[in-house]
């Protein structure tokens, strides 16, 4: 008997003796921070095992997309992507070469840069598209060849400028342009989007698979299980 109680005080000794920190649950993961490539591109932030998956289909030349982007992406992070619930992917759905040469800037850096450059193209997007229109409709003769037509919208739109503010350099940024692997990627999601998928605009939204009937932060918020409280 003496055995087993000297045994029991030692245990307690040895608890105490453990700070309070090394008993405490474990802290629960923050999933902001978690960006990752989707096998067809598309750039997911969040628990990639989360049990609800949001796919945003988006434009950059597209003012609805801008509004629900500064509407919707501080509250899709704190309420739904923080605890792990829902992941969120932006995939394109291009509309015309302005919308490419955007979408291939914005995954200039890597997974790790993208969404701040996603969310620097739409909360500019009124500037560089005053500069878009102005250049669509100057009448010069444009480069024959794809790519270089592209980079020549890049610098002539203010979408390099925009790109240089975040610290890239326009070498950088013709190589963004010129990438045959982001190209592949922008365009299949824009077929998909388009072709597969069949959204009739953007921003258009599926939530595991299934087409949310409306394009706007309401109506998706309604097809999202509840936030956490």
């Amino acid at each position: 008997m003496d055995i087993v109680m000297n045994t029991i005080r030692l245990l307690a000794l040895c608890l105490l003796a453990i700070p309070a920190t090394a008993l405490a649950a474990p802290a629960s993961v923050n999933w902001v921070g978690h960006v990752a490539l989707s096998p067809i591109g598309g750039h997911v932030l969040g628990n990639p095992a989360a049990p609800t998956k949001l796919v945003e289909y988006v434009s950059y030349t597209c003012s609805h997309c801008a509004h629900f982007v500064a509407e919707a992406s501080q509250p899709l992070r704190e309420r739904y992507v923080k605890g792990g619930k829902v992941s969120v992917e932006v995939r394109n759905a291009v509309r015309d070469k302005y919308d490419l040469t955007a979408a291939l800037l914005a995954r200039c850096g890597g997974a790790k840069r993208f969404f701040g450059n996603h969310e620097a193209l739409f909360a500019n997007q009124d500037a560089w598209m005053d500069k878009l229109t102005a250049y669509d409709k100057d009448g010069a003769a444009r480069p024959a060849d794809q790519k270089a037509a592209l980079r020549e919208i890049g610098r002539k739109t203010g979408l390099y400028a925009l790109m240089a503010r975040r610290g890239f350099t326009n070498a950088q940024l013709d190589g963004c342009i010129n990438d045959p692997a982001s190209m592949k990627q922008v365009l299949a999601m824009t077929d998909e989007a388009w072709n597969k998928v069949q959204i009739t605009g953007t921003p258009s939204f599926t939530v595991n698979g299934t087409l949310v009937h409306g394009s706007d932060w309401m109506r998706l918020q309604a097809a999202l299980p509840d936030a956490p409280q």
